[in-house]
Order: structure tokens, then C-alpha cells, then sequence
């Protein structure tokens, strides 16, 4: 899986968090997730839904994801983002590690195209939200129910390790403790 993998962050933005279900939590599990893949050599794209209205992306997580610069859209799917879709092919990530907000509109909507472009797609459940708890689980049962796997943040990073006694195992289980 990691030699195929990729993160992509779906707008974790400063005007948006604060009305999300458990934003701290959230942008926590984000940040590790960055810095796991930082740590695991995963290549990352992220998104900012329209930045001159909704802010840009969350300083926490902006400063993880440096030096990498999100990607401005208009469309709810992250695939709408111009230059998106042909960065995931260059970086030839088949795997999409996906987190962000919101989990029914533009995660969902981001993992549906995805799949329907025949990538695997692993949404990480304690990294994604939506403003109710009730939207935040029909989000994760739709994109179940289309074929995502559902992960935690502590799972997906993991599995892509694959084995402990390395420098790299040492470096996440400092991220997970």
C-alpha cells in the first residue's frame, strides 16, 4: 500500500472549523496524519473550498502540510480542483488516504469521484467532520457504502509501516503516544 499511497487534506480551513463537530479533534488527528506522512515519505495534496470567502487552511495544519500549497476550488470535490487530478497521476498515488471536512459534502463527494476514477480510497474517520454528528455519519456510511475503507488515523499509519524495530516505527509511535 505505501508505494501507492497518498494523503489528500479536503479543506481544513480557519473560518470553516469552528462550526465542525469536534474541531480540535479533528485538526489533531490532520496534523498527525501530515506529519506521519512526512515520516513515511507519502507525497500530500490539499484543498481550500473558495479561500476569499472561507479563510485558508487552519494554521496547524498549514504548517504541517509546508511545503506543500493547497489546491483552490469552487467545486465540492476536491477532483474539481484544477491541477488536482493530474497531480495525483503524476505522483502516481492509487491509494488516497483522505481526511478534511466536510465528511457529507465535500469528503464524500471528493471519495466518490475517486473511486469512480478506480483509486482505493481510506477515509480516516477521527480526521474528518461535518457540522452535526448526524451529517458526520451519513457521510462515513455513504462513502462505506460506495466502497471506501473506514480507518482511524492510528490504523492507516500502521498499516502503512507494516513492520516495528525501524527508525521510522520509532518516529510514529512518538506521533500515536
Amino acid at each position: 500500500m505505501r508505494d501507492r499511497a497518498g494523503l489528500v487534506v479536503v479543506d481544513l480551513q480557519e473560518r470553516l472549523l469552528p462550526a465542525m463537530h469536534q474541531p480540535e479533534r479533528v485538526v489533531g488527528e490532520a496534523v498527525r496524519l501530515l506529519r506521519g506522512a512526512a515520516v513515511l515519505g507519502l507525497p500530500v495534496v490539499a484543498t481550500e473550498q473558495y479561500p476569499k470567502g472561507l479563510g485558508r487552511t487552519a494554521p496547524a495544519v498549514a504548517a504541517a502540510l509546508a511545503p506543500a500549497t493547497p489546491f483552490e476550488k469552487t467545486a465540492f470535490s476536491a477532483c474539481g480542483a484544477k491541477g488536482l487530478p493530474a497531480e495525483l497521476e503524476n505522483k502516481k498515488i492509487k491509494d488516497v488516504i483522505l481526511c478534511g471536512i466536510e465528511a457529507h459534502v465535500c469528503v464524500s463527494q471528493t471519495c466518490l469521484d475517486l473511486l469512480d476514477r478506480g483509486l482505493r480510497v481510506f477515509v480516516v474517520t477521527d480526521a474528518v467532520s461535518s457540522r452535526t454528528p448526524e451529517n458526520l455519519q451519513v457521510g462515513l456510511e455513504r462513502m462505506r457504502d460506495a466502497g471506501a475503507v473506514l480507518v482511524s488515523t492510528e490504523m492507516v499509519l500502521f498499516e502503512l509501516l507494516g513492520e516495528a524495530g525501524t527508525e521510522e516505527f520509532k518516529r510514529i509511535l512518538e506521533l500515536v503516544r
